[in-house]
């Protein structure tokens, strides 16, 4: 009898103690929910990332308000959020950066892409093509890579900044096709590509969601793509396996996590919120104007393709030399 009052008293102290945080799992959302972009307000992933939260706010039931932390190739929002309350409250875009290369950029990290962030489901991915000025004389990828083993270290090639997908993209290519072309790094995507269209650089590799105005406008010509399939926006333009340059796909991807140990219920809600705003038309015109592509899936696939993209760029990291500190 004692043996049993003792259990039933502990059963009923472990369910008190258990019913504030069950109760705030049932009823969540119940306040606004900040969604940290690691990247300056204007951008591609602050436009998809603002596009998904107004499809959000109306199956959650609550504002969710963006907050732009740029800095350091995304560390300084990823920081944030790792150190944030696993409660829900707190979500982030997460890149290829975050998520595949910055662990192996950086000698020290104050966190750990796979431990320190609960993994929601991804969002979009978009490829890169290989760009070059119009005036530029080679008309194909053929004769590009004639031209750059003709003339190697001459040919220079522009990137965002160093550690950019854009910079690995080509370190990748670089590698596959033992070519050698000089880096010009620059302060974003944007006068990077105003210097190839100009003509001061002849080349780089260009996202499609910041690139394909420009290459349908024929402001660049694109030679190849680093996708697995040719795009339907871009129907002339082969892919880098097509064009001769075989296990070359290049992608950018997005999705969003949250800080380690966010309650599996809150997990499994917002992925499934998430996958149905990436089906909604708004959503849907808005990434296909920006050459995206959906990338909807359960948390566990996610997490898959990102520790998969980091083996893979890990490979391409080492082997380039590349470090930010």
């Amino acid at each position: 009898m004692q043996r049993r009052q003792l259990l039933q008293s502990a059963l009923a102290l472990a369910g008190a103690s258990a019913a504030p945080w069950a109760f705030a799992q049932s009823d969540y959302p119940h306040q606004p929910i900040r969604w940290v972009v690691p990247y300056p307000a204007g951008g591609g992933t602050d436009v998809l990332a603002r596009t998904v939260a107004e499809a959000l706010r109306g199956p959650l039931g609550q504002q969710i308000v963006v907050d732009n932390r740029p800095g350091a190739s995304t560390n300084i929002g990823a920081q944030l959020v790792a150190t944030a309350k696993p409660d829900g409250y707190t979500l982030m875009s997460a890149d290829n950066a975050l998520l595949a290369f910055n662990e192996h950029l950086f000698s020290k990290l104050p966190f750990h892409p796979e431990k320190d962030f609960t993994y929601i489901g991804g969002l979009s991915r978009f490829p890169l093509a290989l760009v070059v000025n119009p005036a530029f004389e080679a008309k194909t990828l053929k004769d590009f890579l004639a031209y750059a083993r003709a003339n190697p270290g001459k040919l220079n090639y522009a990137s965002p900044g160093n550690g950019s997908p854009h910079h690995l993209a080509m370190e990748m290519f670089k590698h596959r096709t033992k070519t050698f072309l000089t880096h010009i790094p620059y302060r974003g995507a944007a006068p990077a590509l105003q210097d190839v269209m100009g003509g001061q650089v002849p080349c780089m590799f260009l996202d499609l969601a910041a690139g394909l105005p420009v290459i349908q406008a024929g402001k660049v010509r694109a030679l190849a793509i680093g996708a697995a399939q040719r795009v339907a926006a871009l129907p002339d333009v082969p892919t880098l396996a097509e064009a001769g340059v075989p296990d070359t796909e290049v992608y950018a991807f997005q999705g969003v996590v949250a800080p380690a140990g966010l309650p599996a219920p809150i997990t499994q809600r917002l992925n499934a919120e998430i996958n149905r705003a990436l089906a909604a038309p708004d959503v849907v015109r808005r990434m296909k104007d920006f050459g995206m592509e959906a990338l909807p899936g359960t948390p566990e696939q996610f997490r898959a393709m990102a520790r998969a993209e980091s083996k893979r760029w890990g490979e391409i990291i080492r082997a380039a030399g590349v470090k930010l500190d």
